[in-house]
């Protein structure tokens, strides 16, 4: 046997230990990406390997399930992923945010600790080898700071569906009093809790920086069952609020090496320009956040519709023109360095 058909079978088997409900044969062809035949025959490798597999029935067909999990030699994780968990919490680090990092971090000294000694010794040398082989890349922009205590209040109120109160000191009424159902939490660039102002469901982005005081009450408070985060955050280019249009760019020739592996926003439909490029087409809102990132295309990228998107571009560069071609408002006198 090809040494990764064996991988395979000890992935799905390691799939079938892992899933509470059990997986058909169905999914478990969708998890190889093999054929159903091919599947039948792996199921019935591991069940001569771990006799202890159960079928159990779902109608119109069956599921496949291993209880009580593999023994360790199947469950120990691998050199790439202790790697890739250590680059993960790097990044979270460089990233500023020091509480999810740590969250990570912990979860990474609880793998290491379950594992048996030997294999734990072996491992380790690899993977501070590859750590320090790659680099984390700190690139301008916010690093918004995490404040562990209030991530764990925040989750508190999302797990028991309470009301939350706080001071936030951003909006139009900074440094007020705000009683808020929270919907979700969204990280990137900014981190912003996604809630609606107590008696309404409109959600709104609220920065957990700019949130104070805040305290998770006694009142049940819950998102409308129909409400989904991630559809929410796909709505908009950033994290701006405003009416959502529908965006037409086209990406020209010259910057098609640029495109190849870029994304504007999830919803994006691409194709093919008959004098060359691609179109993109896509609907969301936030259109001065889609403004300052086409700026960085430079002559790349063309607008095509809105025209109220092309209008906002040209004002905001010849806003930046006037402020930049202006003489400094205040002198500066660059030091000299000493042995110069």
């Amino acid at each position: 046997m090809r040494y990764d058909k064996a991988k395979k079978i000890l992935e799905l088997a390691r799939a079938l230990a892992s899933s509470a409900e059990g997986m058909t044969l169905d999914e478990m062809c969708r998890f190889t990406g093999e054929k159903r035949r091919t599947v039948e025959r792996m199921r019935d490798t591991i069940r001569e390997v771990f006799p202890q597999m159960e079928e159990i029935a779902d109608h119109p067909s069956k599921r496949f399930h291993i209880p009580k999990g593999l023994d360790g030699f199947f469950q120990d994780p691998t050199t790439d992923e202790l790697s890739d968990l250590g680059v993960a919490v790097a990044e979270l680090r460089e990233s500023g945010a020091t509480a999810r990092a740590e969250s990570l971090a912990e979860l990474d000294r609880k793998i290491r600790a379950a594992m048996r000694q030997g294999r734990r010794r072996a491992t380790e040398t690899d993977v501070e080898a590859l750590l320090r082989a790659e680099l984390i890349a700190v690139q301008a922009g916010p690093r918004p700071a995490e404040d562990p205590a209030v991530l764990v209040t925040l989750r508190q109120a999302l797990l028991s569906m309470k009301m939350l109160r706080f001071v936030y000191h951003g909006g139009s009424r900074p440094g007020t009093s705000r009683d808020v159902i929270p919907f979700g939490i969204i990280f990137g660039r900014m981190n912003y809790l996604i809630g609606a102002d107590a008696g309404t469901t409109k959600p709104k982005h609220w920065r957990l920086d700019r949130i104070a005081d805040l305290e998770c009450l006694d009142e049940a408070a819950a998102p409308p069952e129909d409400y989904n985060l991630v559809q929410f955050a796909n709505t908009s280019f950033g994290y701006f609020e405003g009416p959502q249009e529908d965006v037409v760019l086209h990406v020209l020739p010259s910057g098609m090496d640029d495109f190849k592996n870029w994304r504007f926003h999830s919803s994006q439909v691409v194709e093919t320009h008959p004098s060359g490029g691609a179109i993109v087409r896509f609907r969301a809102s936030g259109m001065l956040e889609l403004v300052w990132h086409l700026f960085c295309w430079g002559n790349k990228v063309e607008i095509i519709e809105p025209v109220s998107l092309r209008e906002q571009l040209t004002t905001e560069l010849r806003v930046a023109l006037a402020h930049h071609e202006e003489p400094l408002r205040f002198a500066y006198t660059v030091p000299t360095r000493k042995g110069s």
